[in-house]
């Protein structure tokens, strides 16, 4: 034992003098720097050599590894943290859909919101529609209430519309109707209900019922942007994201998502070596029946040991595992409006024989799970493969398990397995209460007792399509306990200080994928750093969702800057179509 602390110190000493030896390409100075490293918490400077991280420390110290070459980023005691990292994100499928969607996304009135669908309708060209997919809700308004169809129809005329408000219901337009062929004789999918009224007709409101097949499936038909206009479109919502400080993602695959088919543009551009957010991402079965199937053949298509970087840069772009979902028997789409959907019989035998498949084949896994009861019987499924063939250090995870319990926190921790929680309370909190009571929320989920039995845990937001991508948001929740609404949902004393909770959404996404070197500021670590526009560990709690990046690095790179660091950031990219609602209104709002 002693020969082998021996050998770990000569090693620690040698890294350290061989990045002693080296010159940075860029120095970082008068920063209040929050490592996130426990044994070197706070510093004043932060040197980078390629895509790693030289050294840390004060300037004087930084400074002696500057060359004539080296660029000097002056901080102005702004607070400098590791890059966020969003465990649970849908960056692929929204990115191909990012510029043609009208956010309202932290808009404060629907006055407001009526206003920005009004304008663009008008501005919306023949053929294409009006759409808010996700990321709000009533109780951001000051008017605390929903649109009326009446008043999507006096905003939107003859443009098609759709508007979908969390899993629960989605809006078309009168336009819209017409346009899908909705008529008083047009059948309700499975799971679903389209509304009509006392003559018959649909009045244009879609209701999930509880699965939301119908509100995906209705916005699967509306027509896409070109090729270019995708590429453009994925860069525009990437830089978003790097807007927000966000330089990794875990890609949870999503409905209407297809491998290898739609991720030819993020293949297009990860070649380009333009991606500008880690994106290691899982595979996500589209049909009900053919799962095993799907997972038969992408088990032999990817080797997961052996991916091929793009010989450009090293951010990550890869396939990770199979999930969030794996069997369509084992989806209970949270959606509090209605009763907790109850899983078919056939769940443990449609889900096993994949599980079987992955683990054999050592192909990490996530499973959504909203409620303790699937949560429950997922895991028996869990259980039974294990004592066929242990999973014996296989990555696995729950995604959401707002309602888990003790019990099954337990059984996960015994399992080896980790859960990625998001802020979807912080959007759907007031209905939990209305459905569940008050005492049931106030641990929904209880990721403070998930870090105490040591269970990994990594903090995401789960956007686009029902909660924002806005990880200030899932910071603000975790921290305060409350909706975007104001509503205290979770108990005080079940919610996270600030430094355990942006561990969460830094390292803790890196330590559910066992990765090494990822998530905090230390040298030899990969280059992933922010400047923030306000100090999150200060500034009064409402002020946290508003918070932004204003210089983010990835991979050593500098990939967004605004304000003073504009000068050392790349030129923004032009929206395309001329049409784009990202064009005039970006995407998180402010008013």
């Amino acid at each position: 034992m002693k020969t082998l602390s021996s050998l770990a110190f000569l090693l620690f000493v040698l890294i350290g003098k061989t990045f002693a030896q080296q010159k940075a390409d860029m120095i970082i100075i008068n920063g209040k720097v929050n490592t996130l490293d426990d044994t070197h918490q706070k510093a004043e400077a932060v040197a980078i050599a390629g895509n790693k991280i030289l050294a840390v420390g004060t300037n004087k110290e930084l400074l002696k590894l500057k060359n004539a070459k080296t660029k000097i980023v002056d901080a102005q005691q702004k607070t400098v943290i590791p890059g966020l990292f969003d465990s649970h994100l849908h960056v692929i499928r929204g990115g191909r859909f990012y510029n043609t969607e009208l956010r309202w996304d932290g808009v404060k009135s629907l006055k407001r919101a009526l206003e920005m669908l009004k304008e663009q309708a008008q501005r919306t060209p023949e053929g294409q529609w009006v759409r808010v997919v996700g990321g709000w809700n009533e109780y951001q308004f000051e008017e605390k209430r929903l649109p009326t169809i009446q008043e999507i129809n006096e905003a939107t005329g003859n443009t098609p519309t759709f508007i979908l408000y969390l899993y629960g219901k989605a809006w078309l337009n009168q336009a819209g109707i017409k346009k899908l062929n909705i008529t008083g004789e047009t059948a309700n999918p499975v799971g679903g209900l389209i509304e009509k009224d006392s003559n018959g007709n649909p009045t244009g409101l879609l209701i999930a019922e509880p699965n939301a097949f119908i509100l995906y499936s209705t916005l699967a038909k509306l027509p896409e942007l070109n090729n270019e206009e995708k590429i453009n479109s994925t860069l525009q919502y990437m830089t978003e994201l790097n807007r927000l400080g966000v330089t990794a993602v875990m890609d949870a695959g999503g409905g209407f998502q297809n491998f290898p088919d739609d991720y030819n543009i993020t293949d297009s551009l990860n070649k380009a070596g333009k991606i500008t957010v880690r994106l290691p991402y899982y595979l996500f079965a589209q049909k009900k029946g053919t799962e095993l199937k799907d997972y038969t053949r992408w088990t032999g298509m990817v080797d997961l040991e052996h991916q091929h970087g793009n010989g450009i840069n090293e951010i990550d772009y890869h396939v990770e595992g199979g999930g969030e979902n794996l069997v369509a028997d084992a989806a209970d789409f949270e959606n509090f409006l209605f009763p907790r959907p109850e899983l078919p019989n056939s769940m443990e035998s449609s889900l096993k024989p994949v599980l079987q498949l992955l683990v054999k084949n050592r192909w990490p896994f996530r499973l959504h799970a909203t409620y303790n009861e699937s949560i429950s019987r997922d895991l028996a499924v869990i259980e039974e493969v294990n004592k066929e063939t242990p999973l014996n250090g296989l990555v696995w995870f729950f995604d959401h398990a707002e309602t888990i319990s003790e019990e099954n926190m337990q059984r996960i921790k015994a399992l080896g397995g980790g859960i990625a929680v998001q802020h979807r309370m912080a959007y759907q909190g007031e209905s939990f209460i209305r459905r569940y009571g008050k005492n049931a929320a106030l641990a929904s989920p209880p990721v403070k007792r998930m870090l105490e039995l040591g269970i990994p845990v990594g903090l995401g937001t789960d956007g686009t399509r029902v909660a924002s991508y806005n990880p200030w948001v899932s910071l603000y929740w975790i921290t305060s306990g409350k909706t975007i609404g104001g509503t205290q949902v979770m108990a005080k004393e079940n919610t996270l200080d600030r430094n355990t909770a942006l561990k969460l959404i830094t390292a803790g996404g890196y330590n559910l994928i066992k990765e090494q070197n990822k998530g905090k500021i230390q040298a030899g670590y990969l280059a992933d750093l922010i400047i923030l526009s306000d100090d999150y560990f200060e500034v009064a709690e409402e002020k946290i969702k508003d918070i932004t990046s204003e210089l983010t690095i990835v991979d050593g790179k500098v990939v967004f800057g605004t304000g003073t660091f504009q000068s050392v950031a790349p030129q923004a990219l032009p929206v395309i179509p001329s049409w784009s609602p990202v064009k005039y209104y970006g995407g998180f709002q402010t008013k």
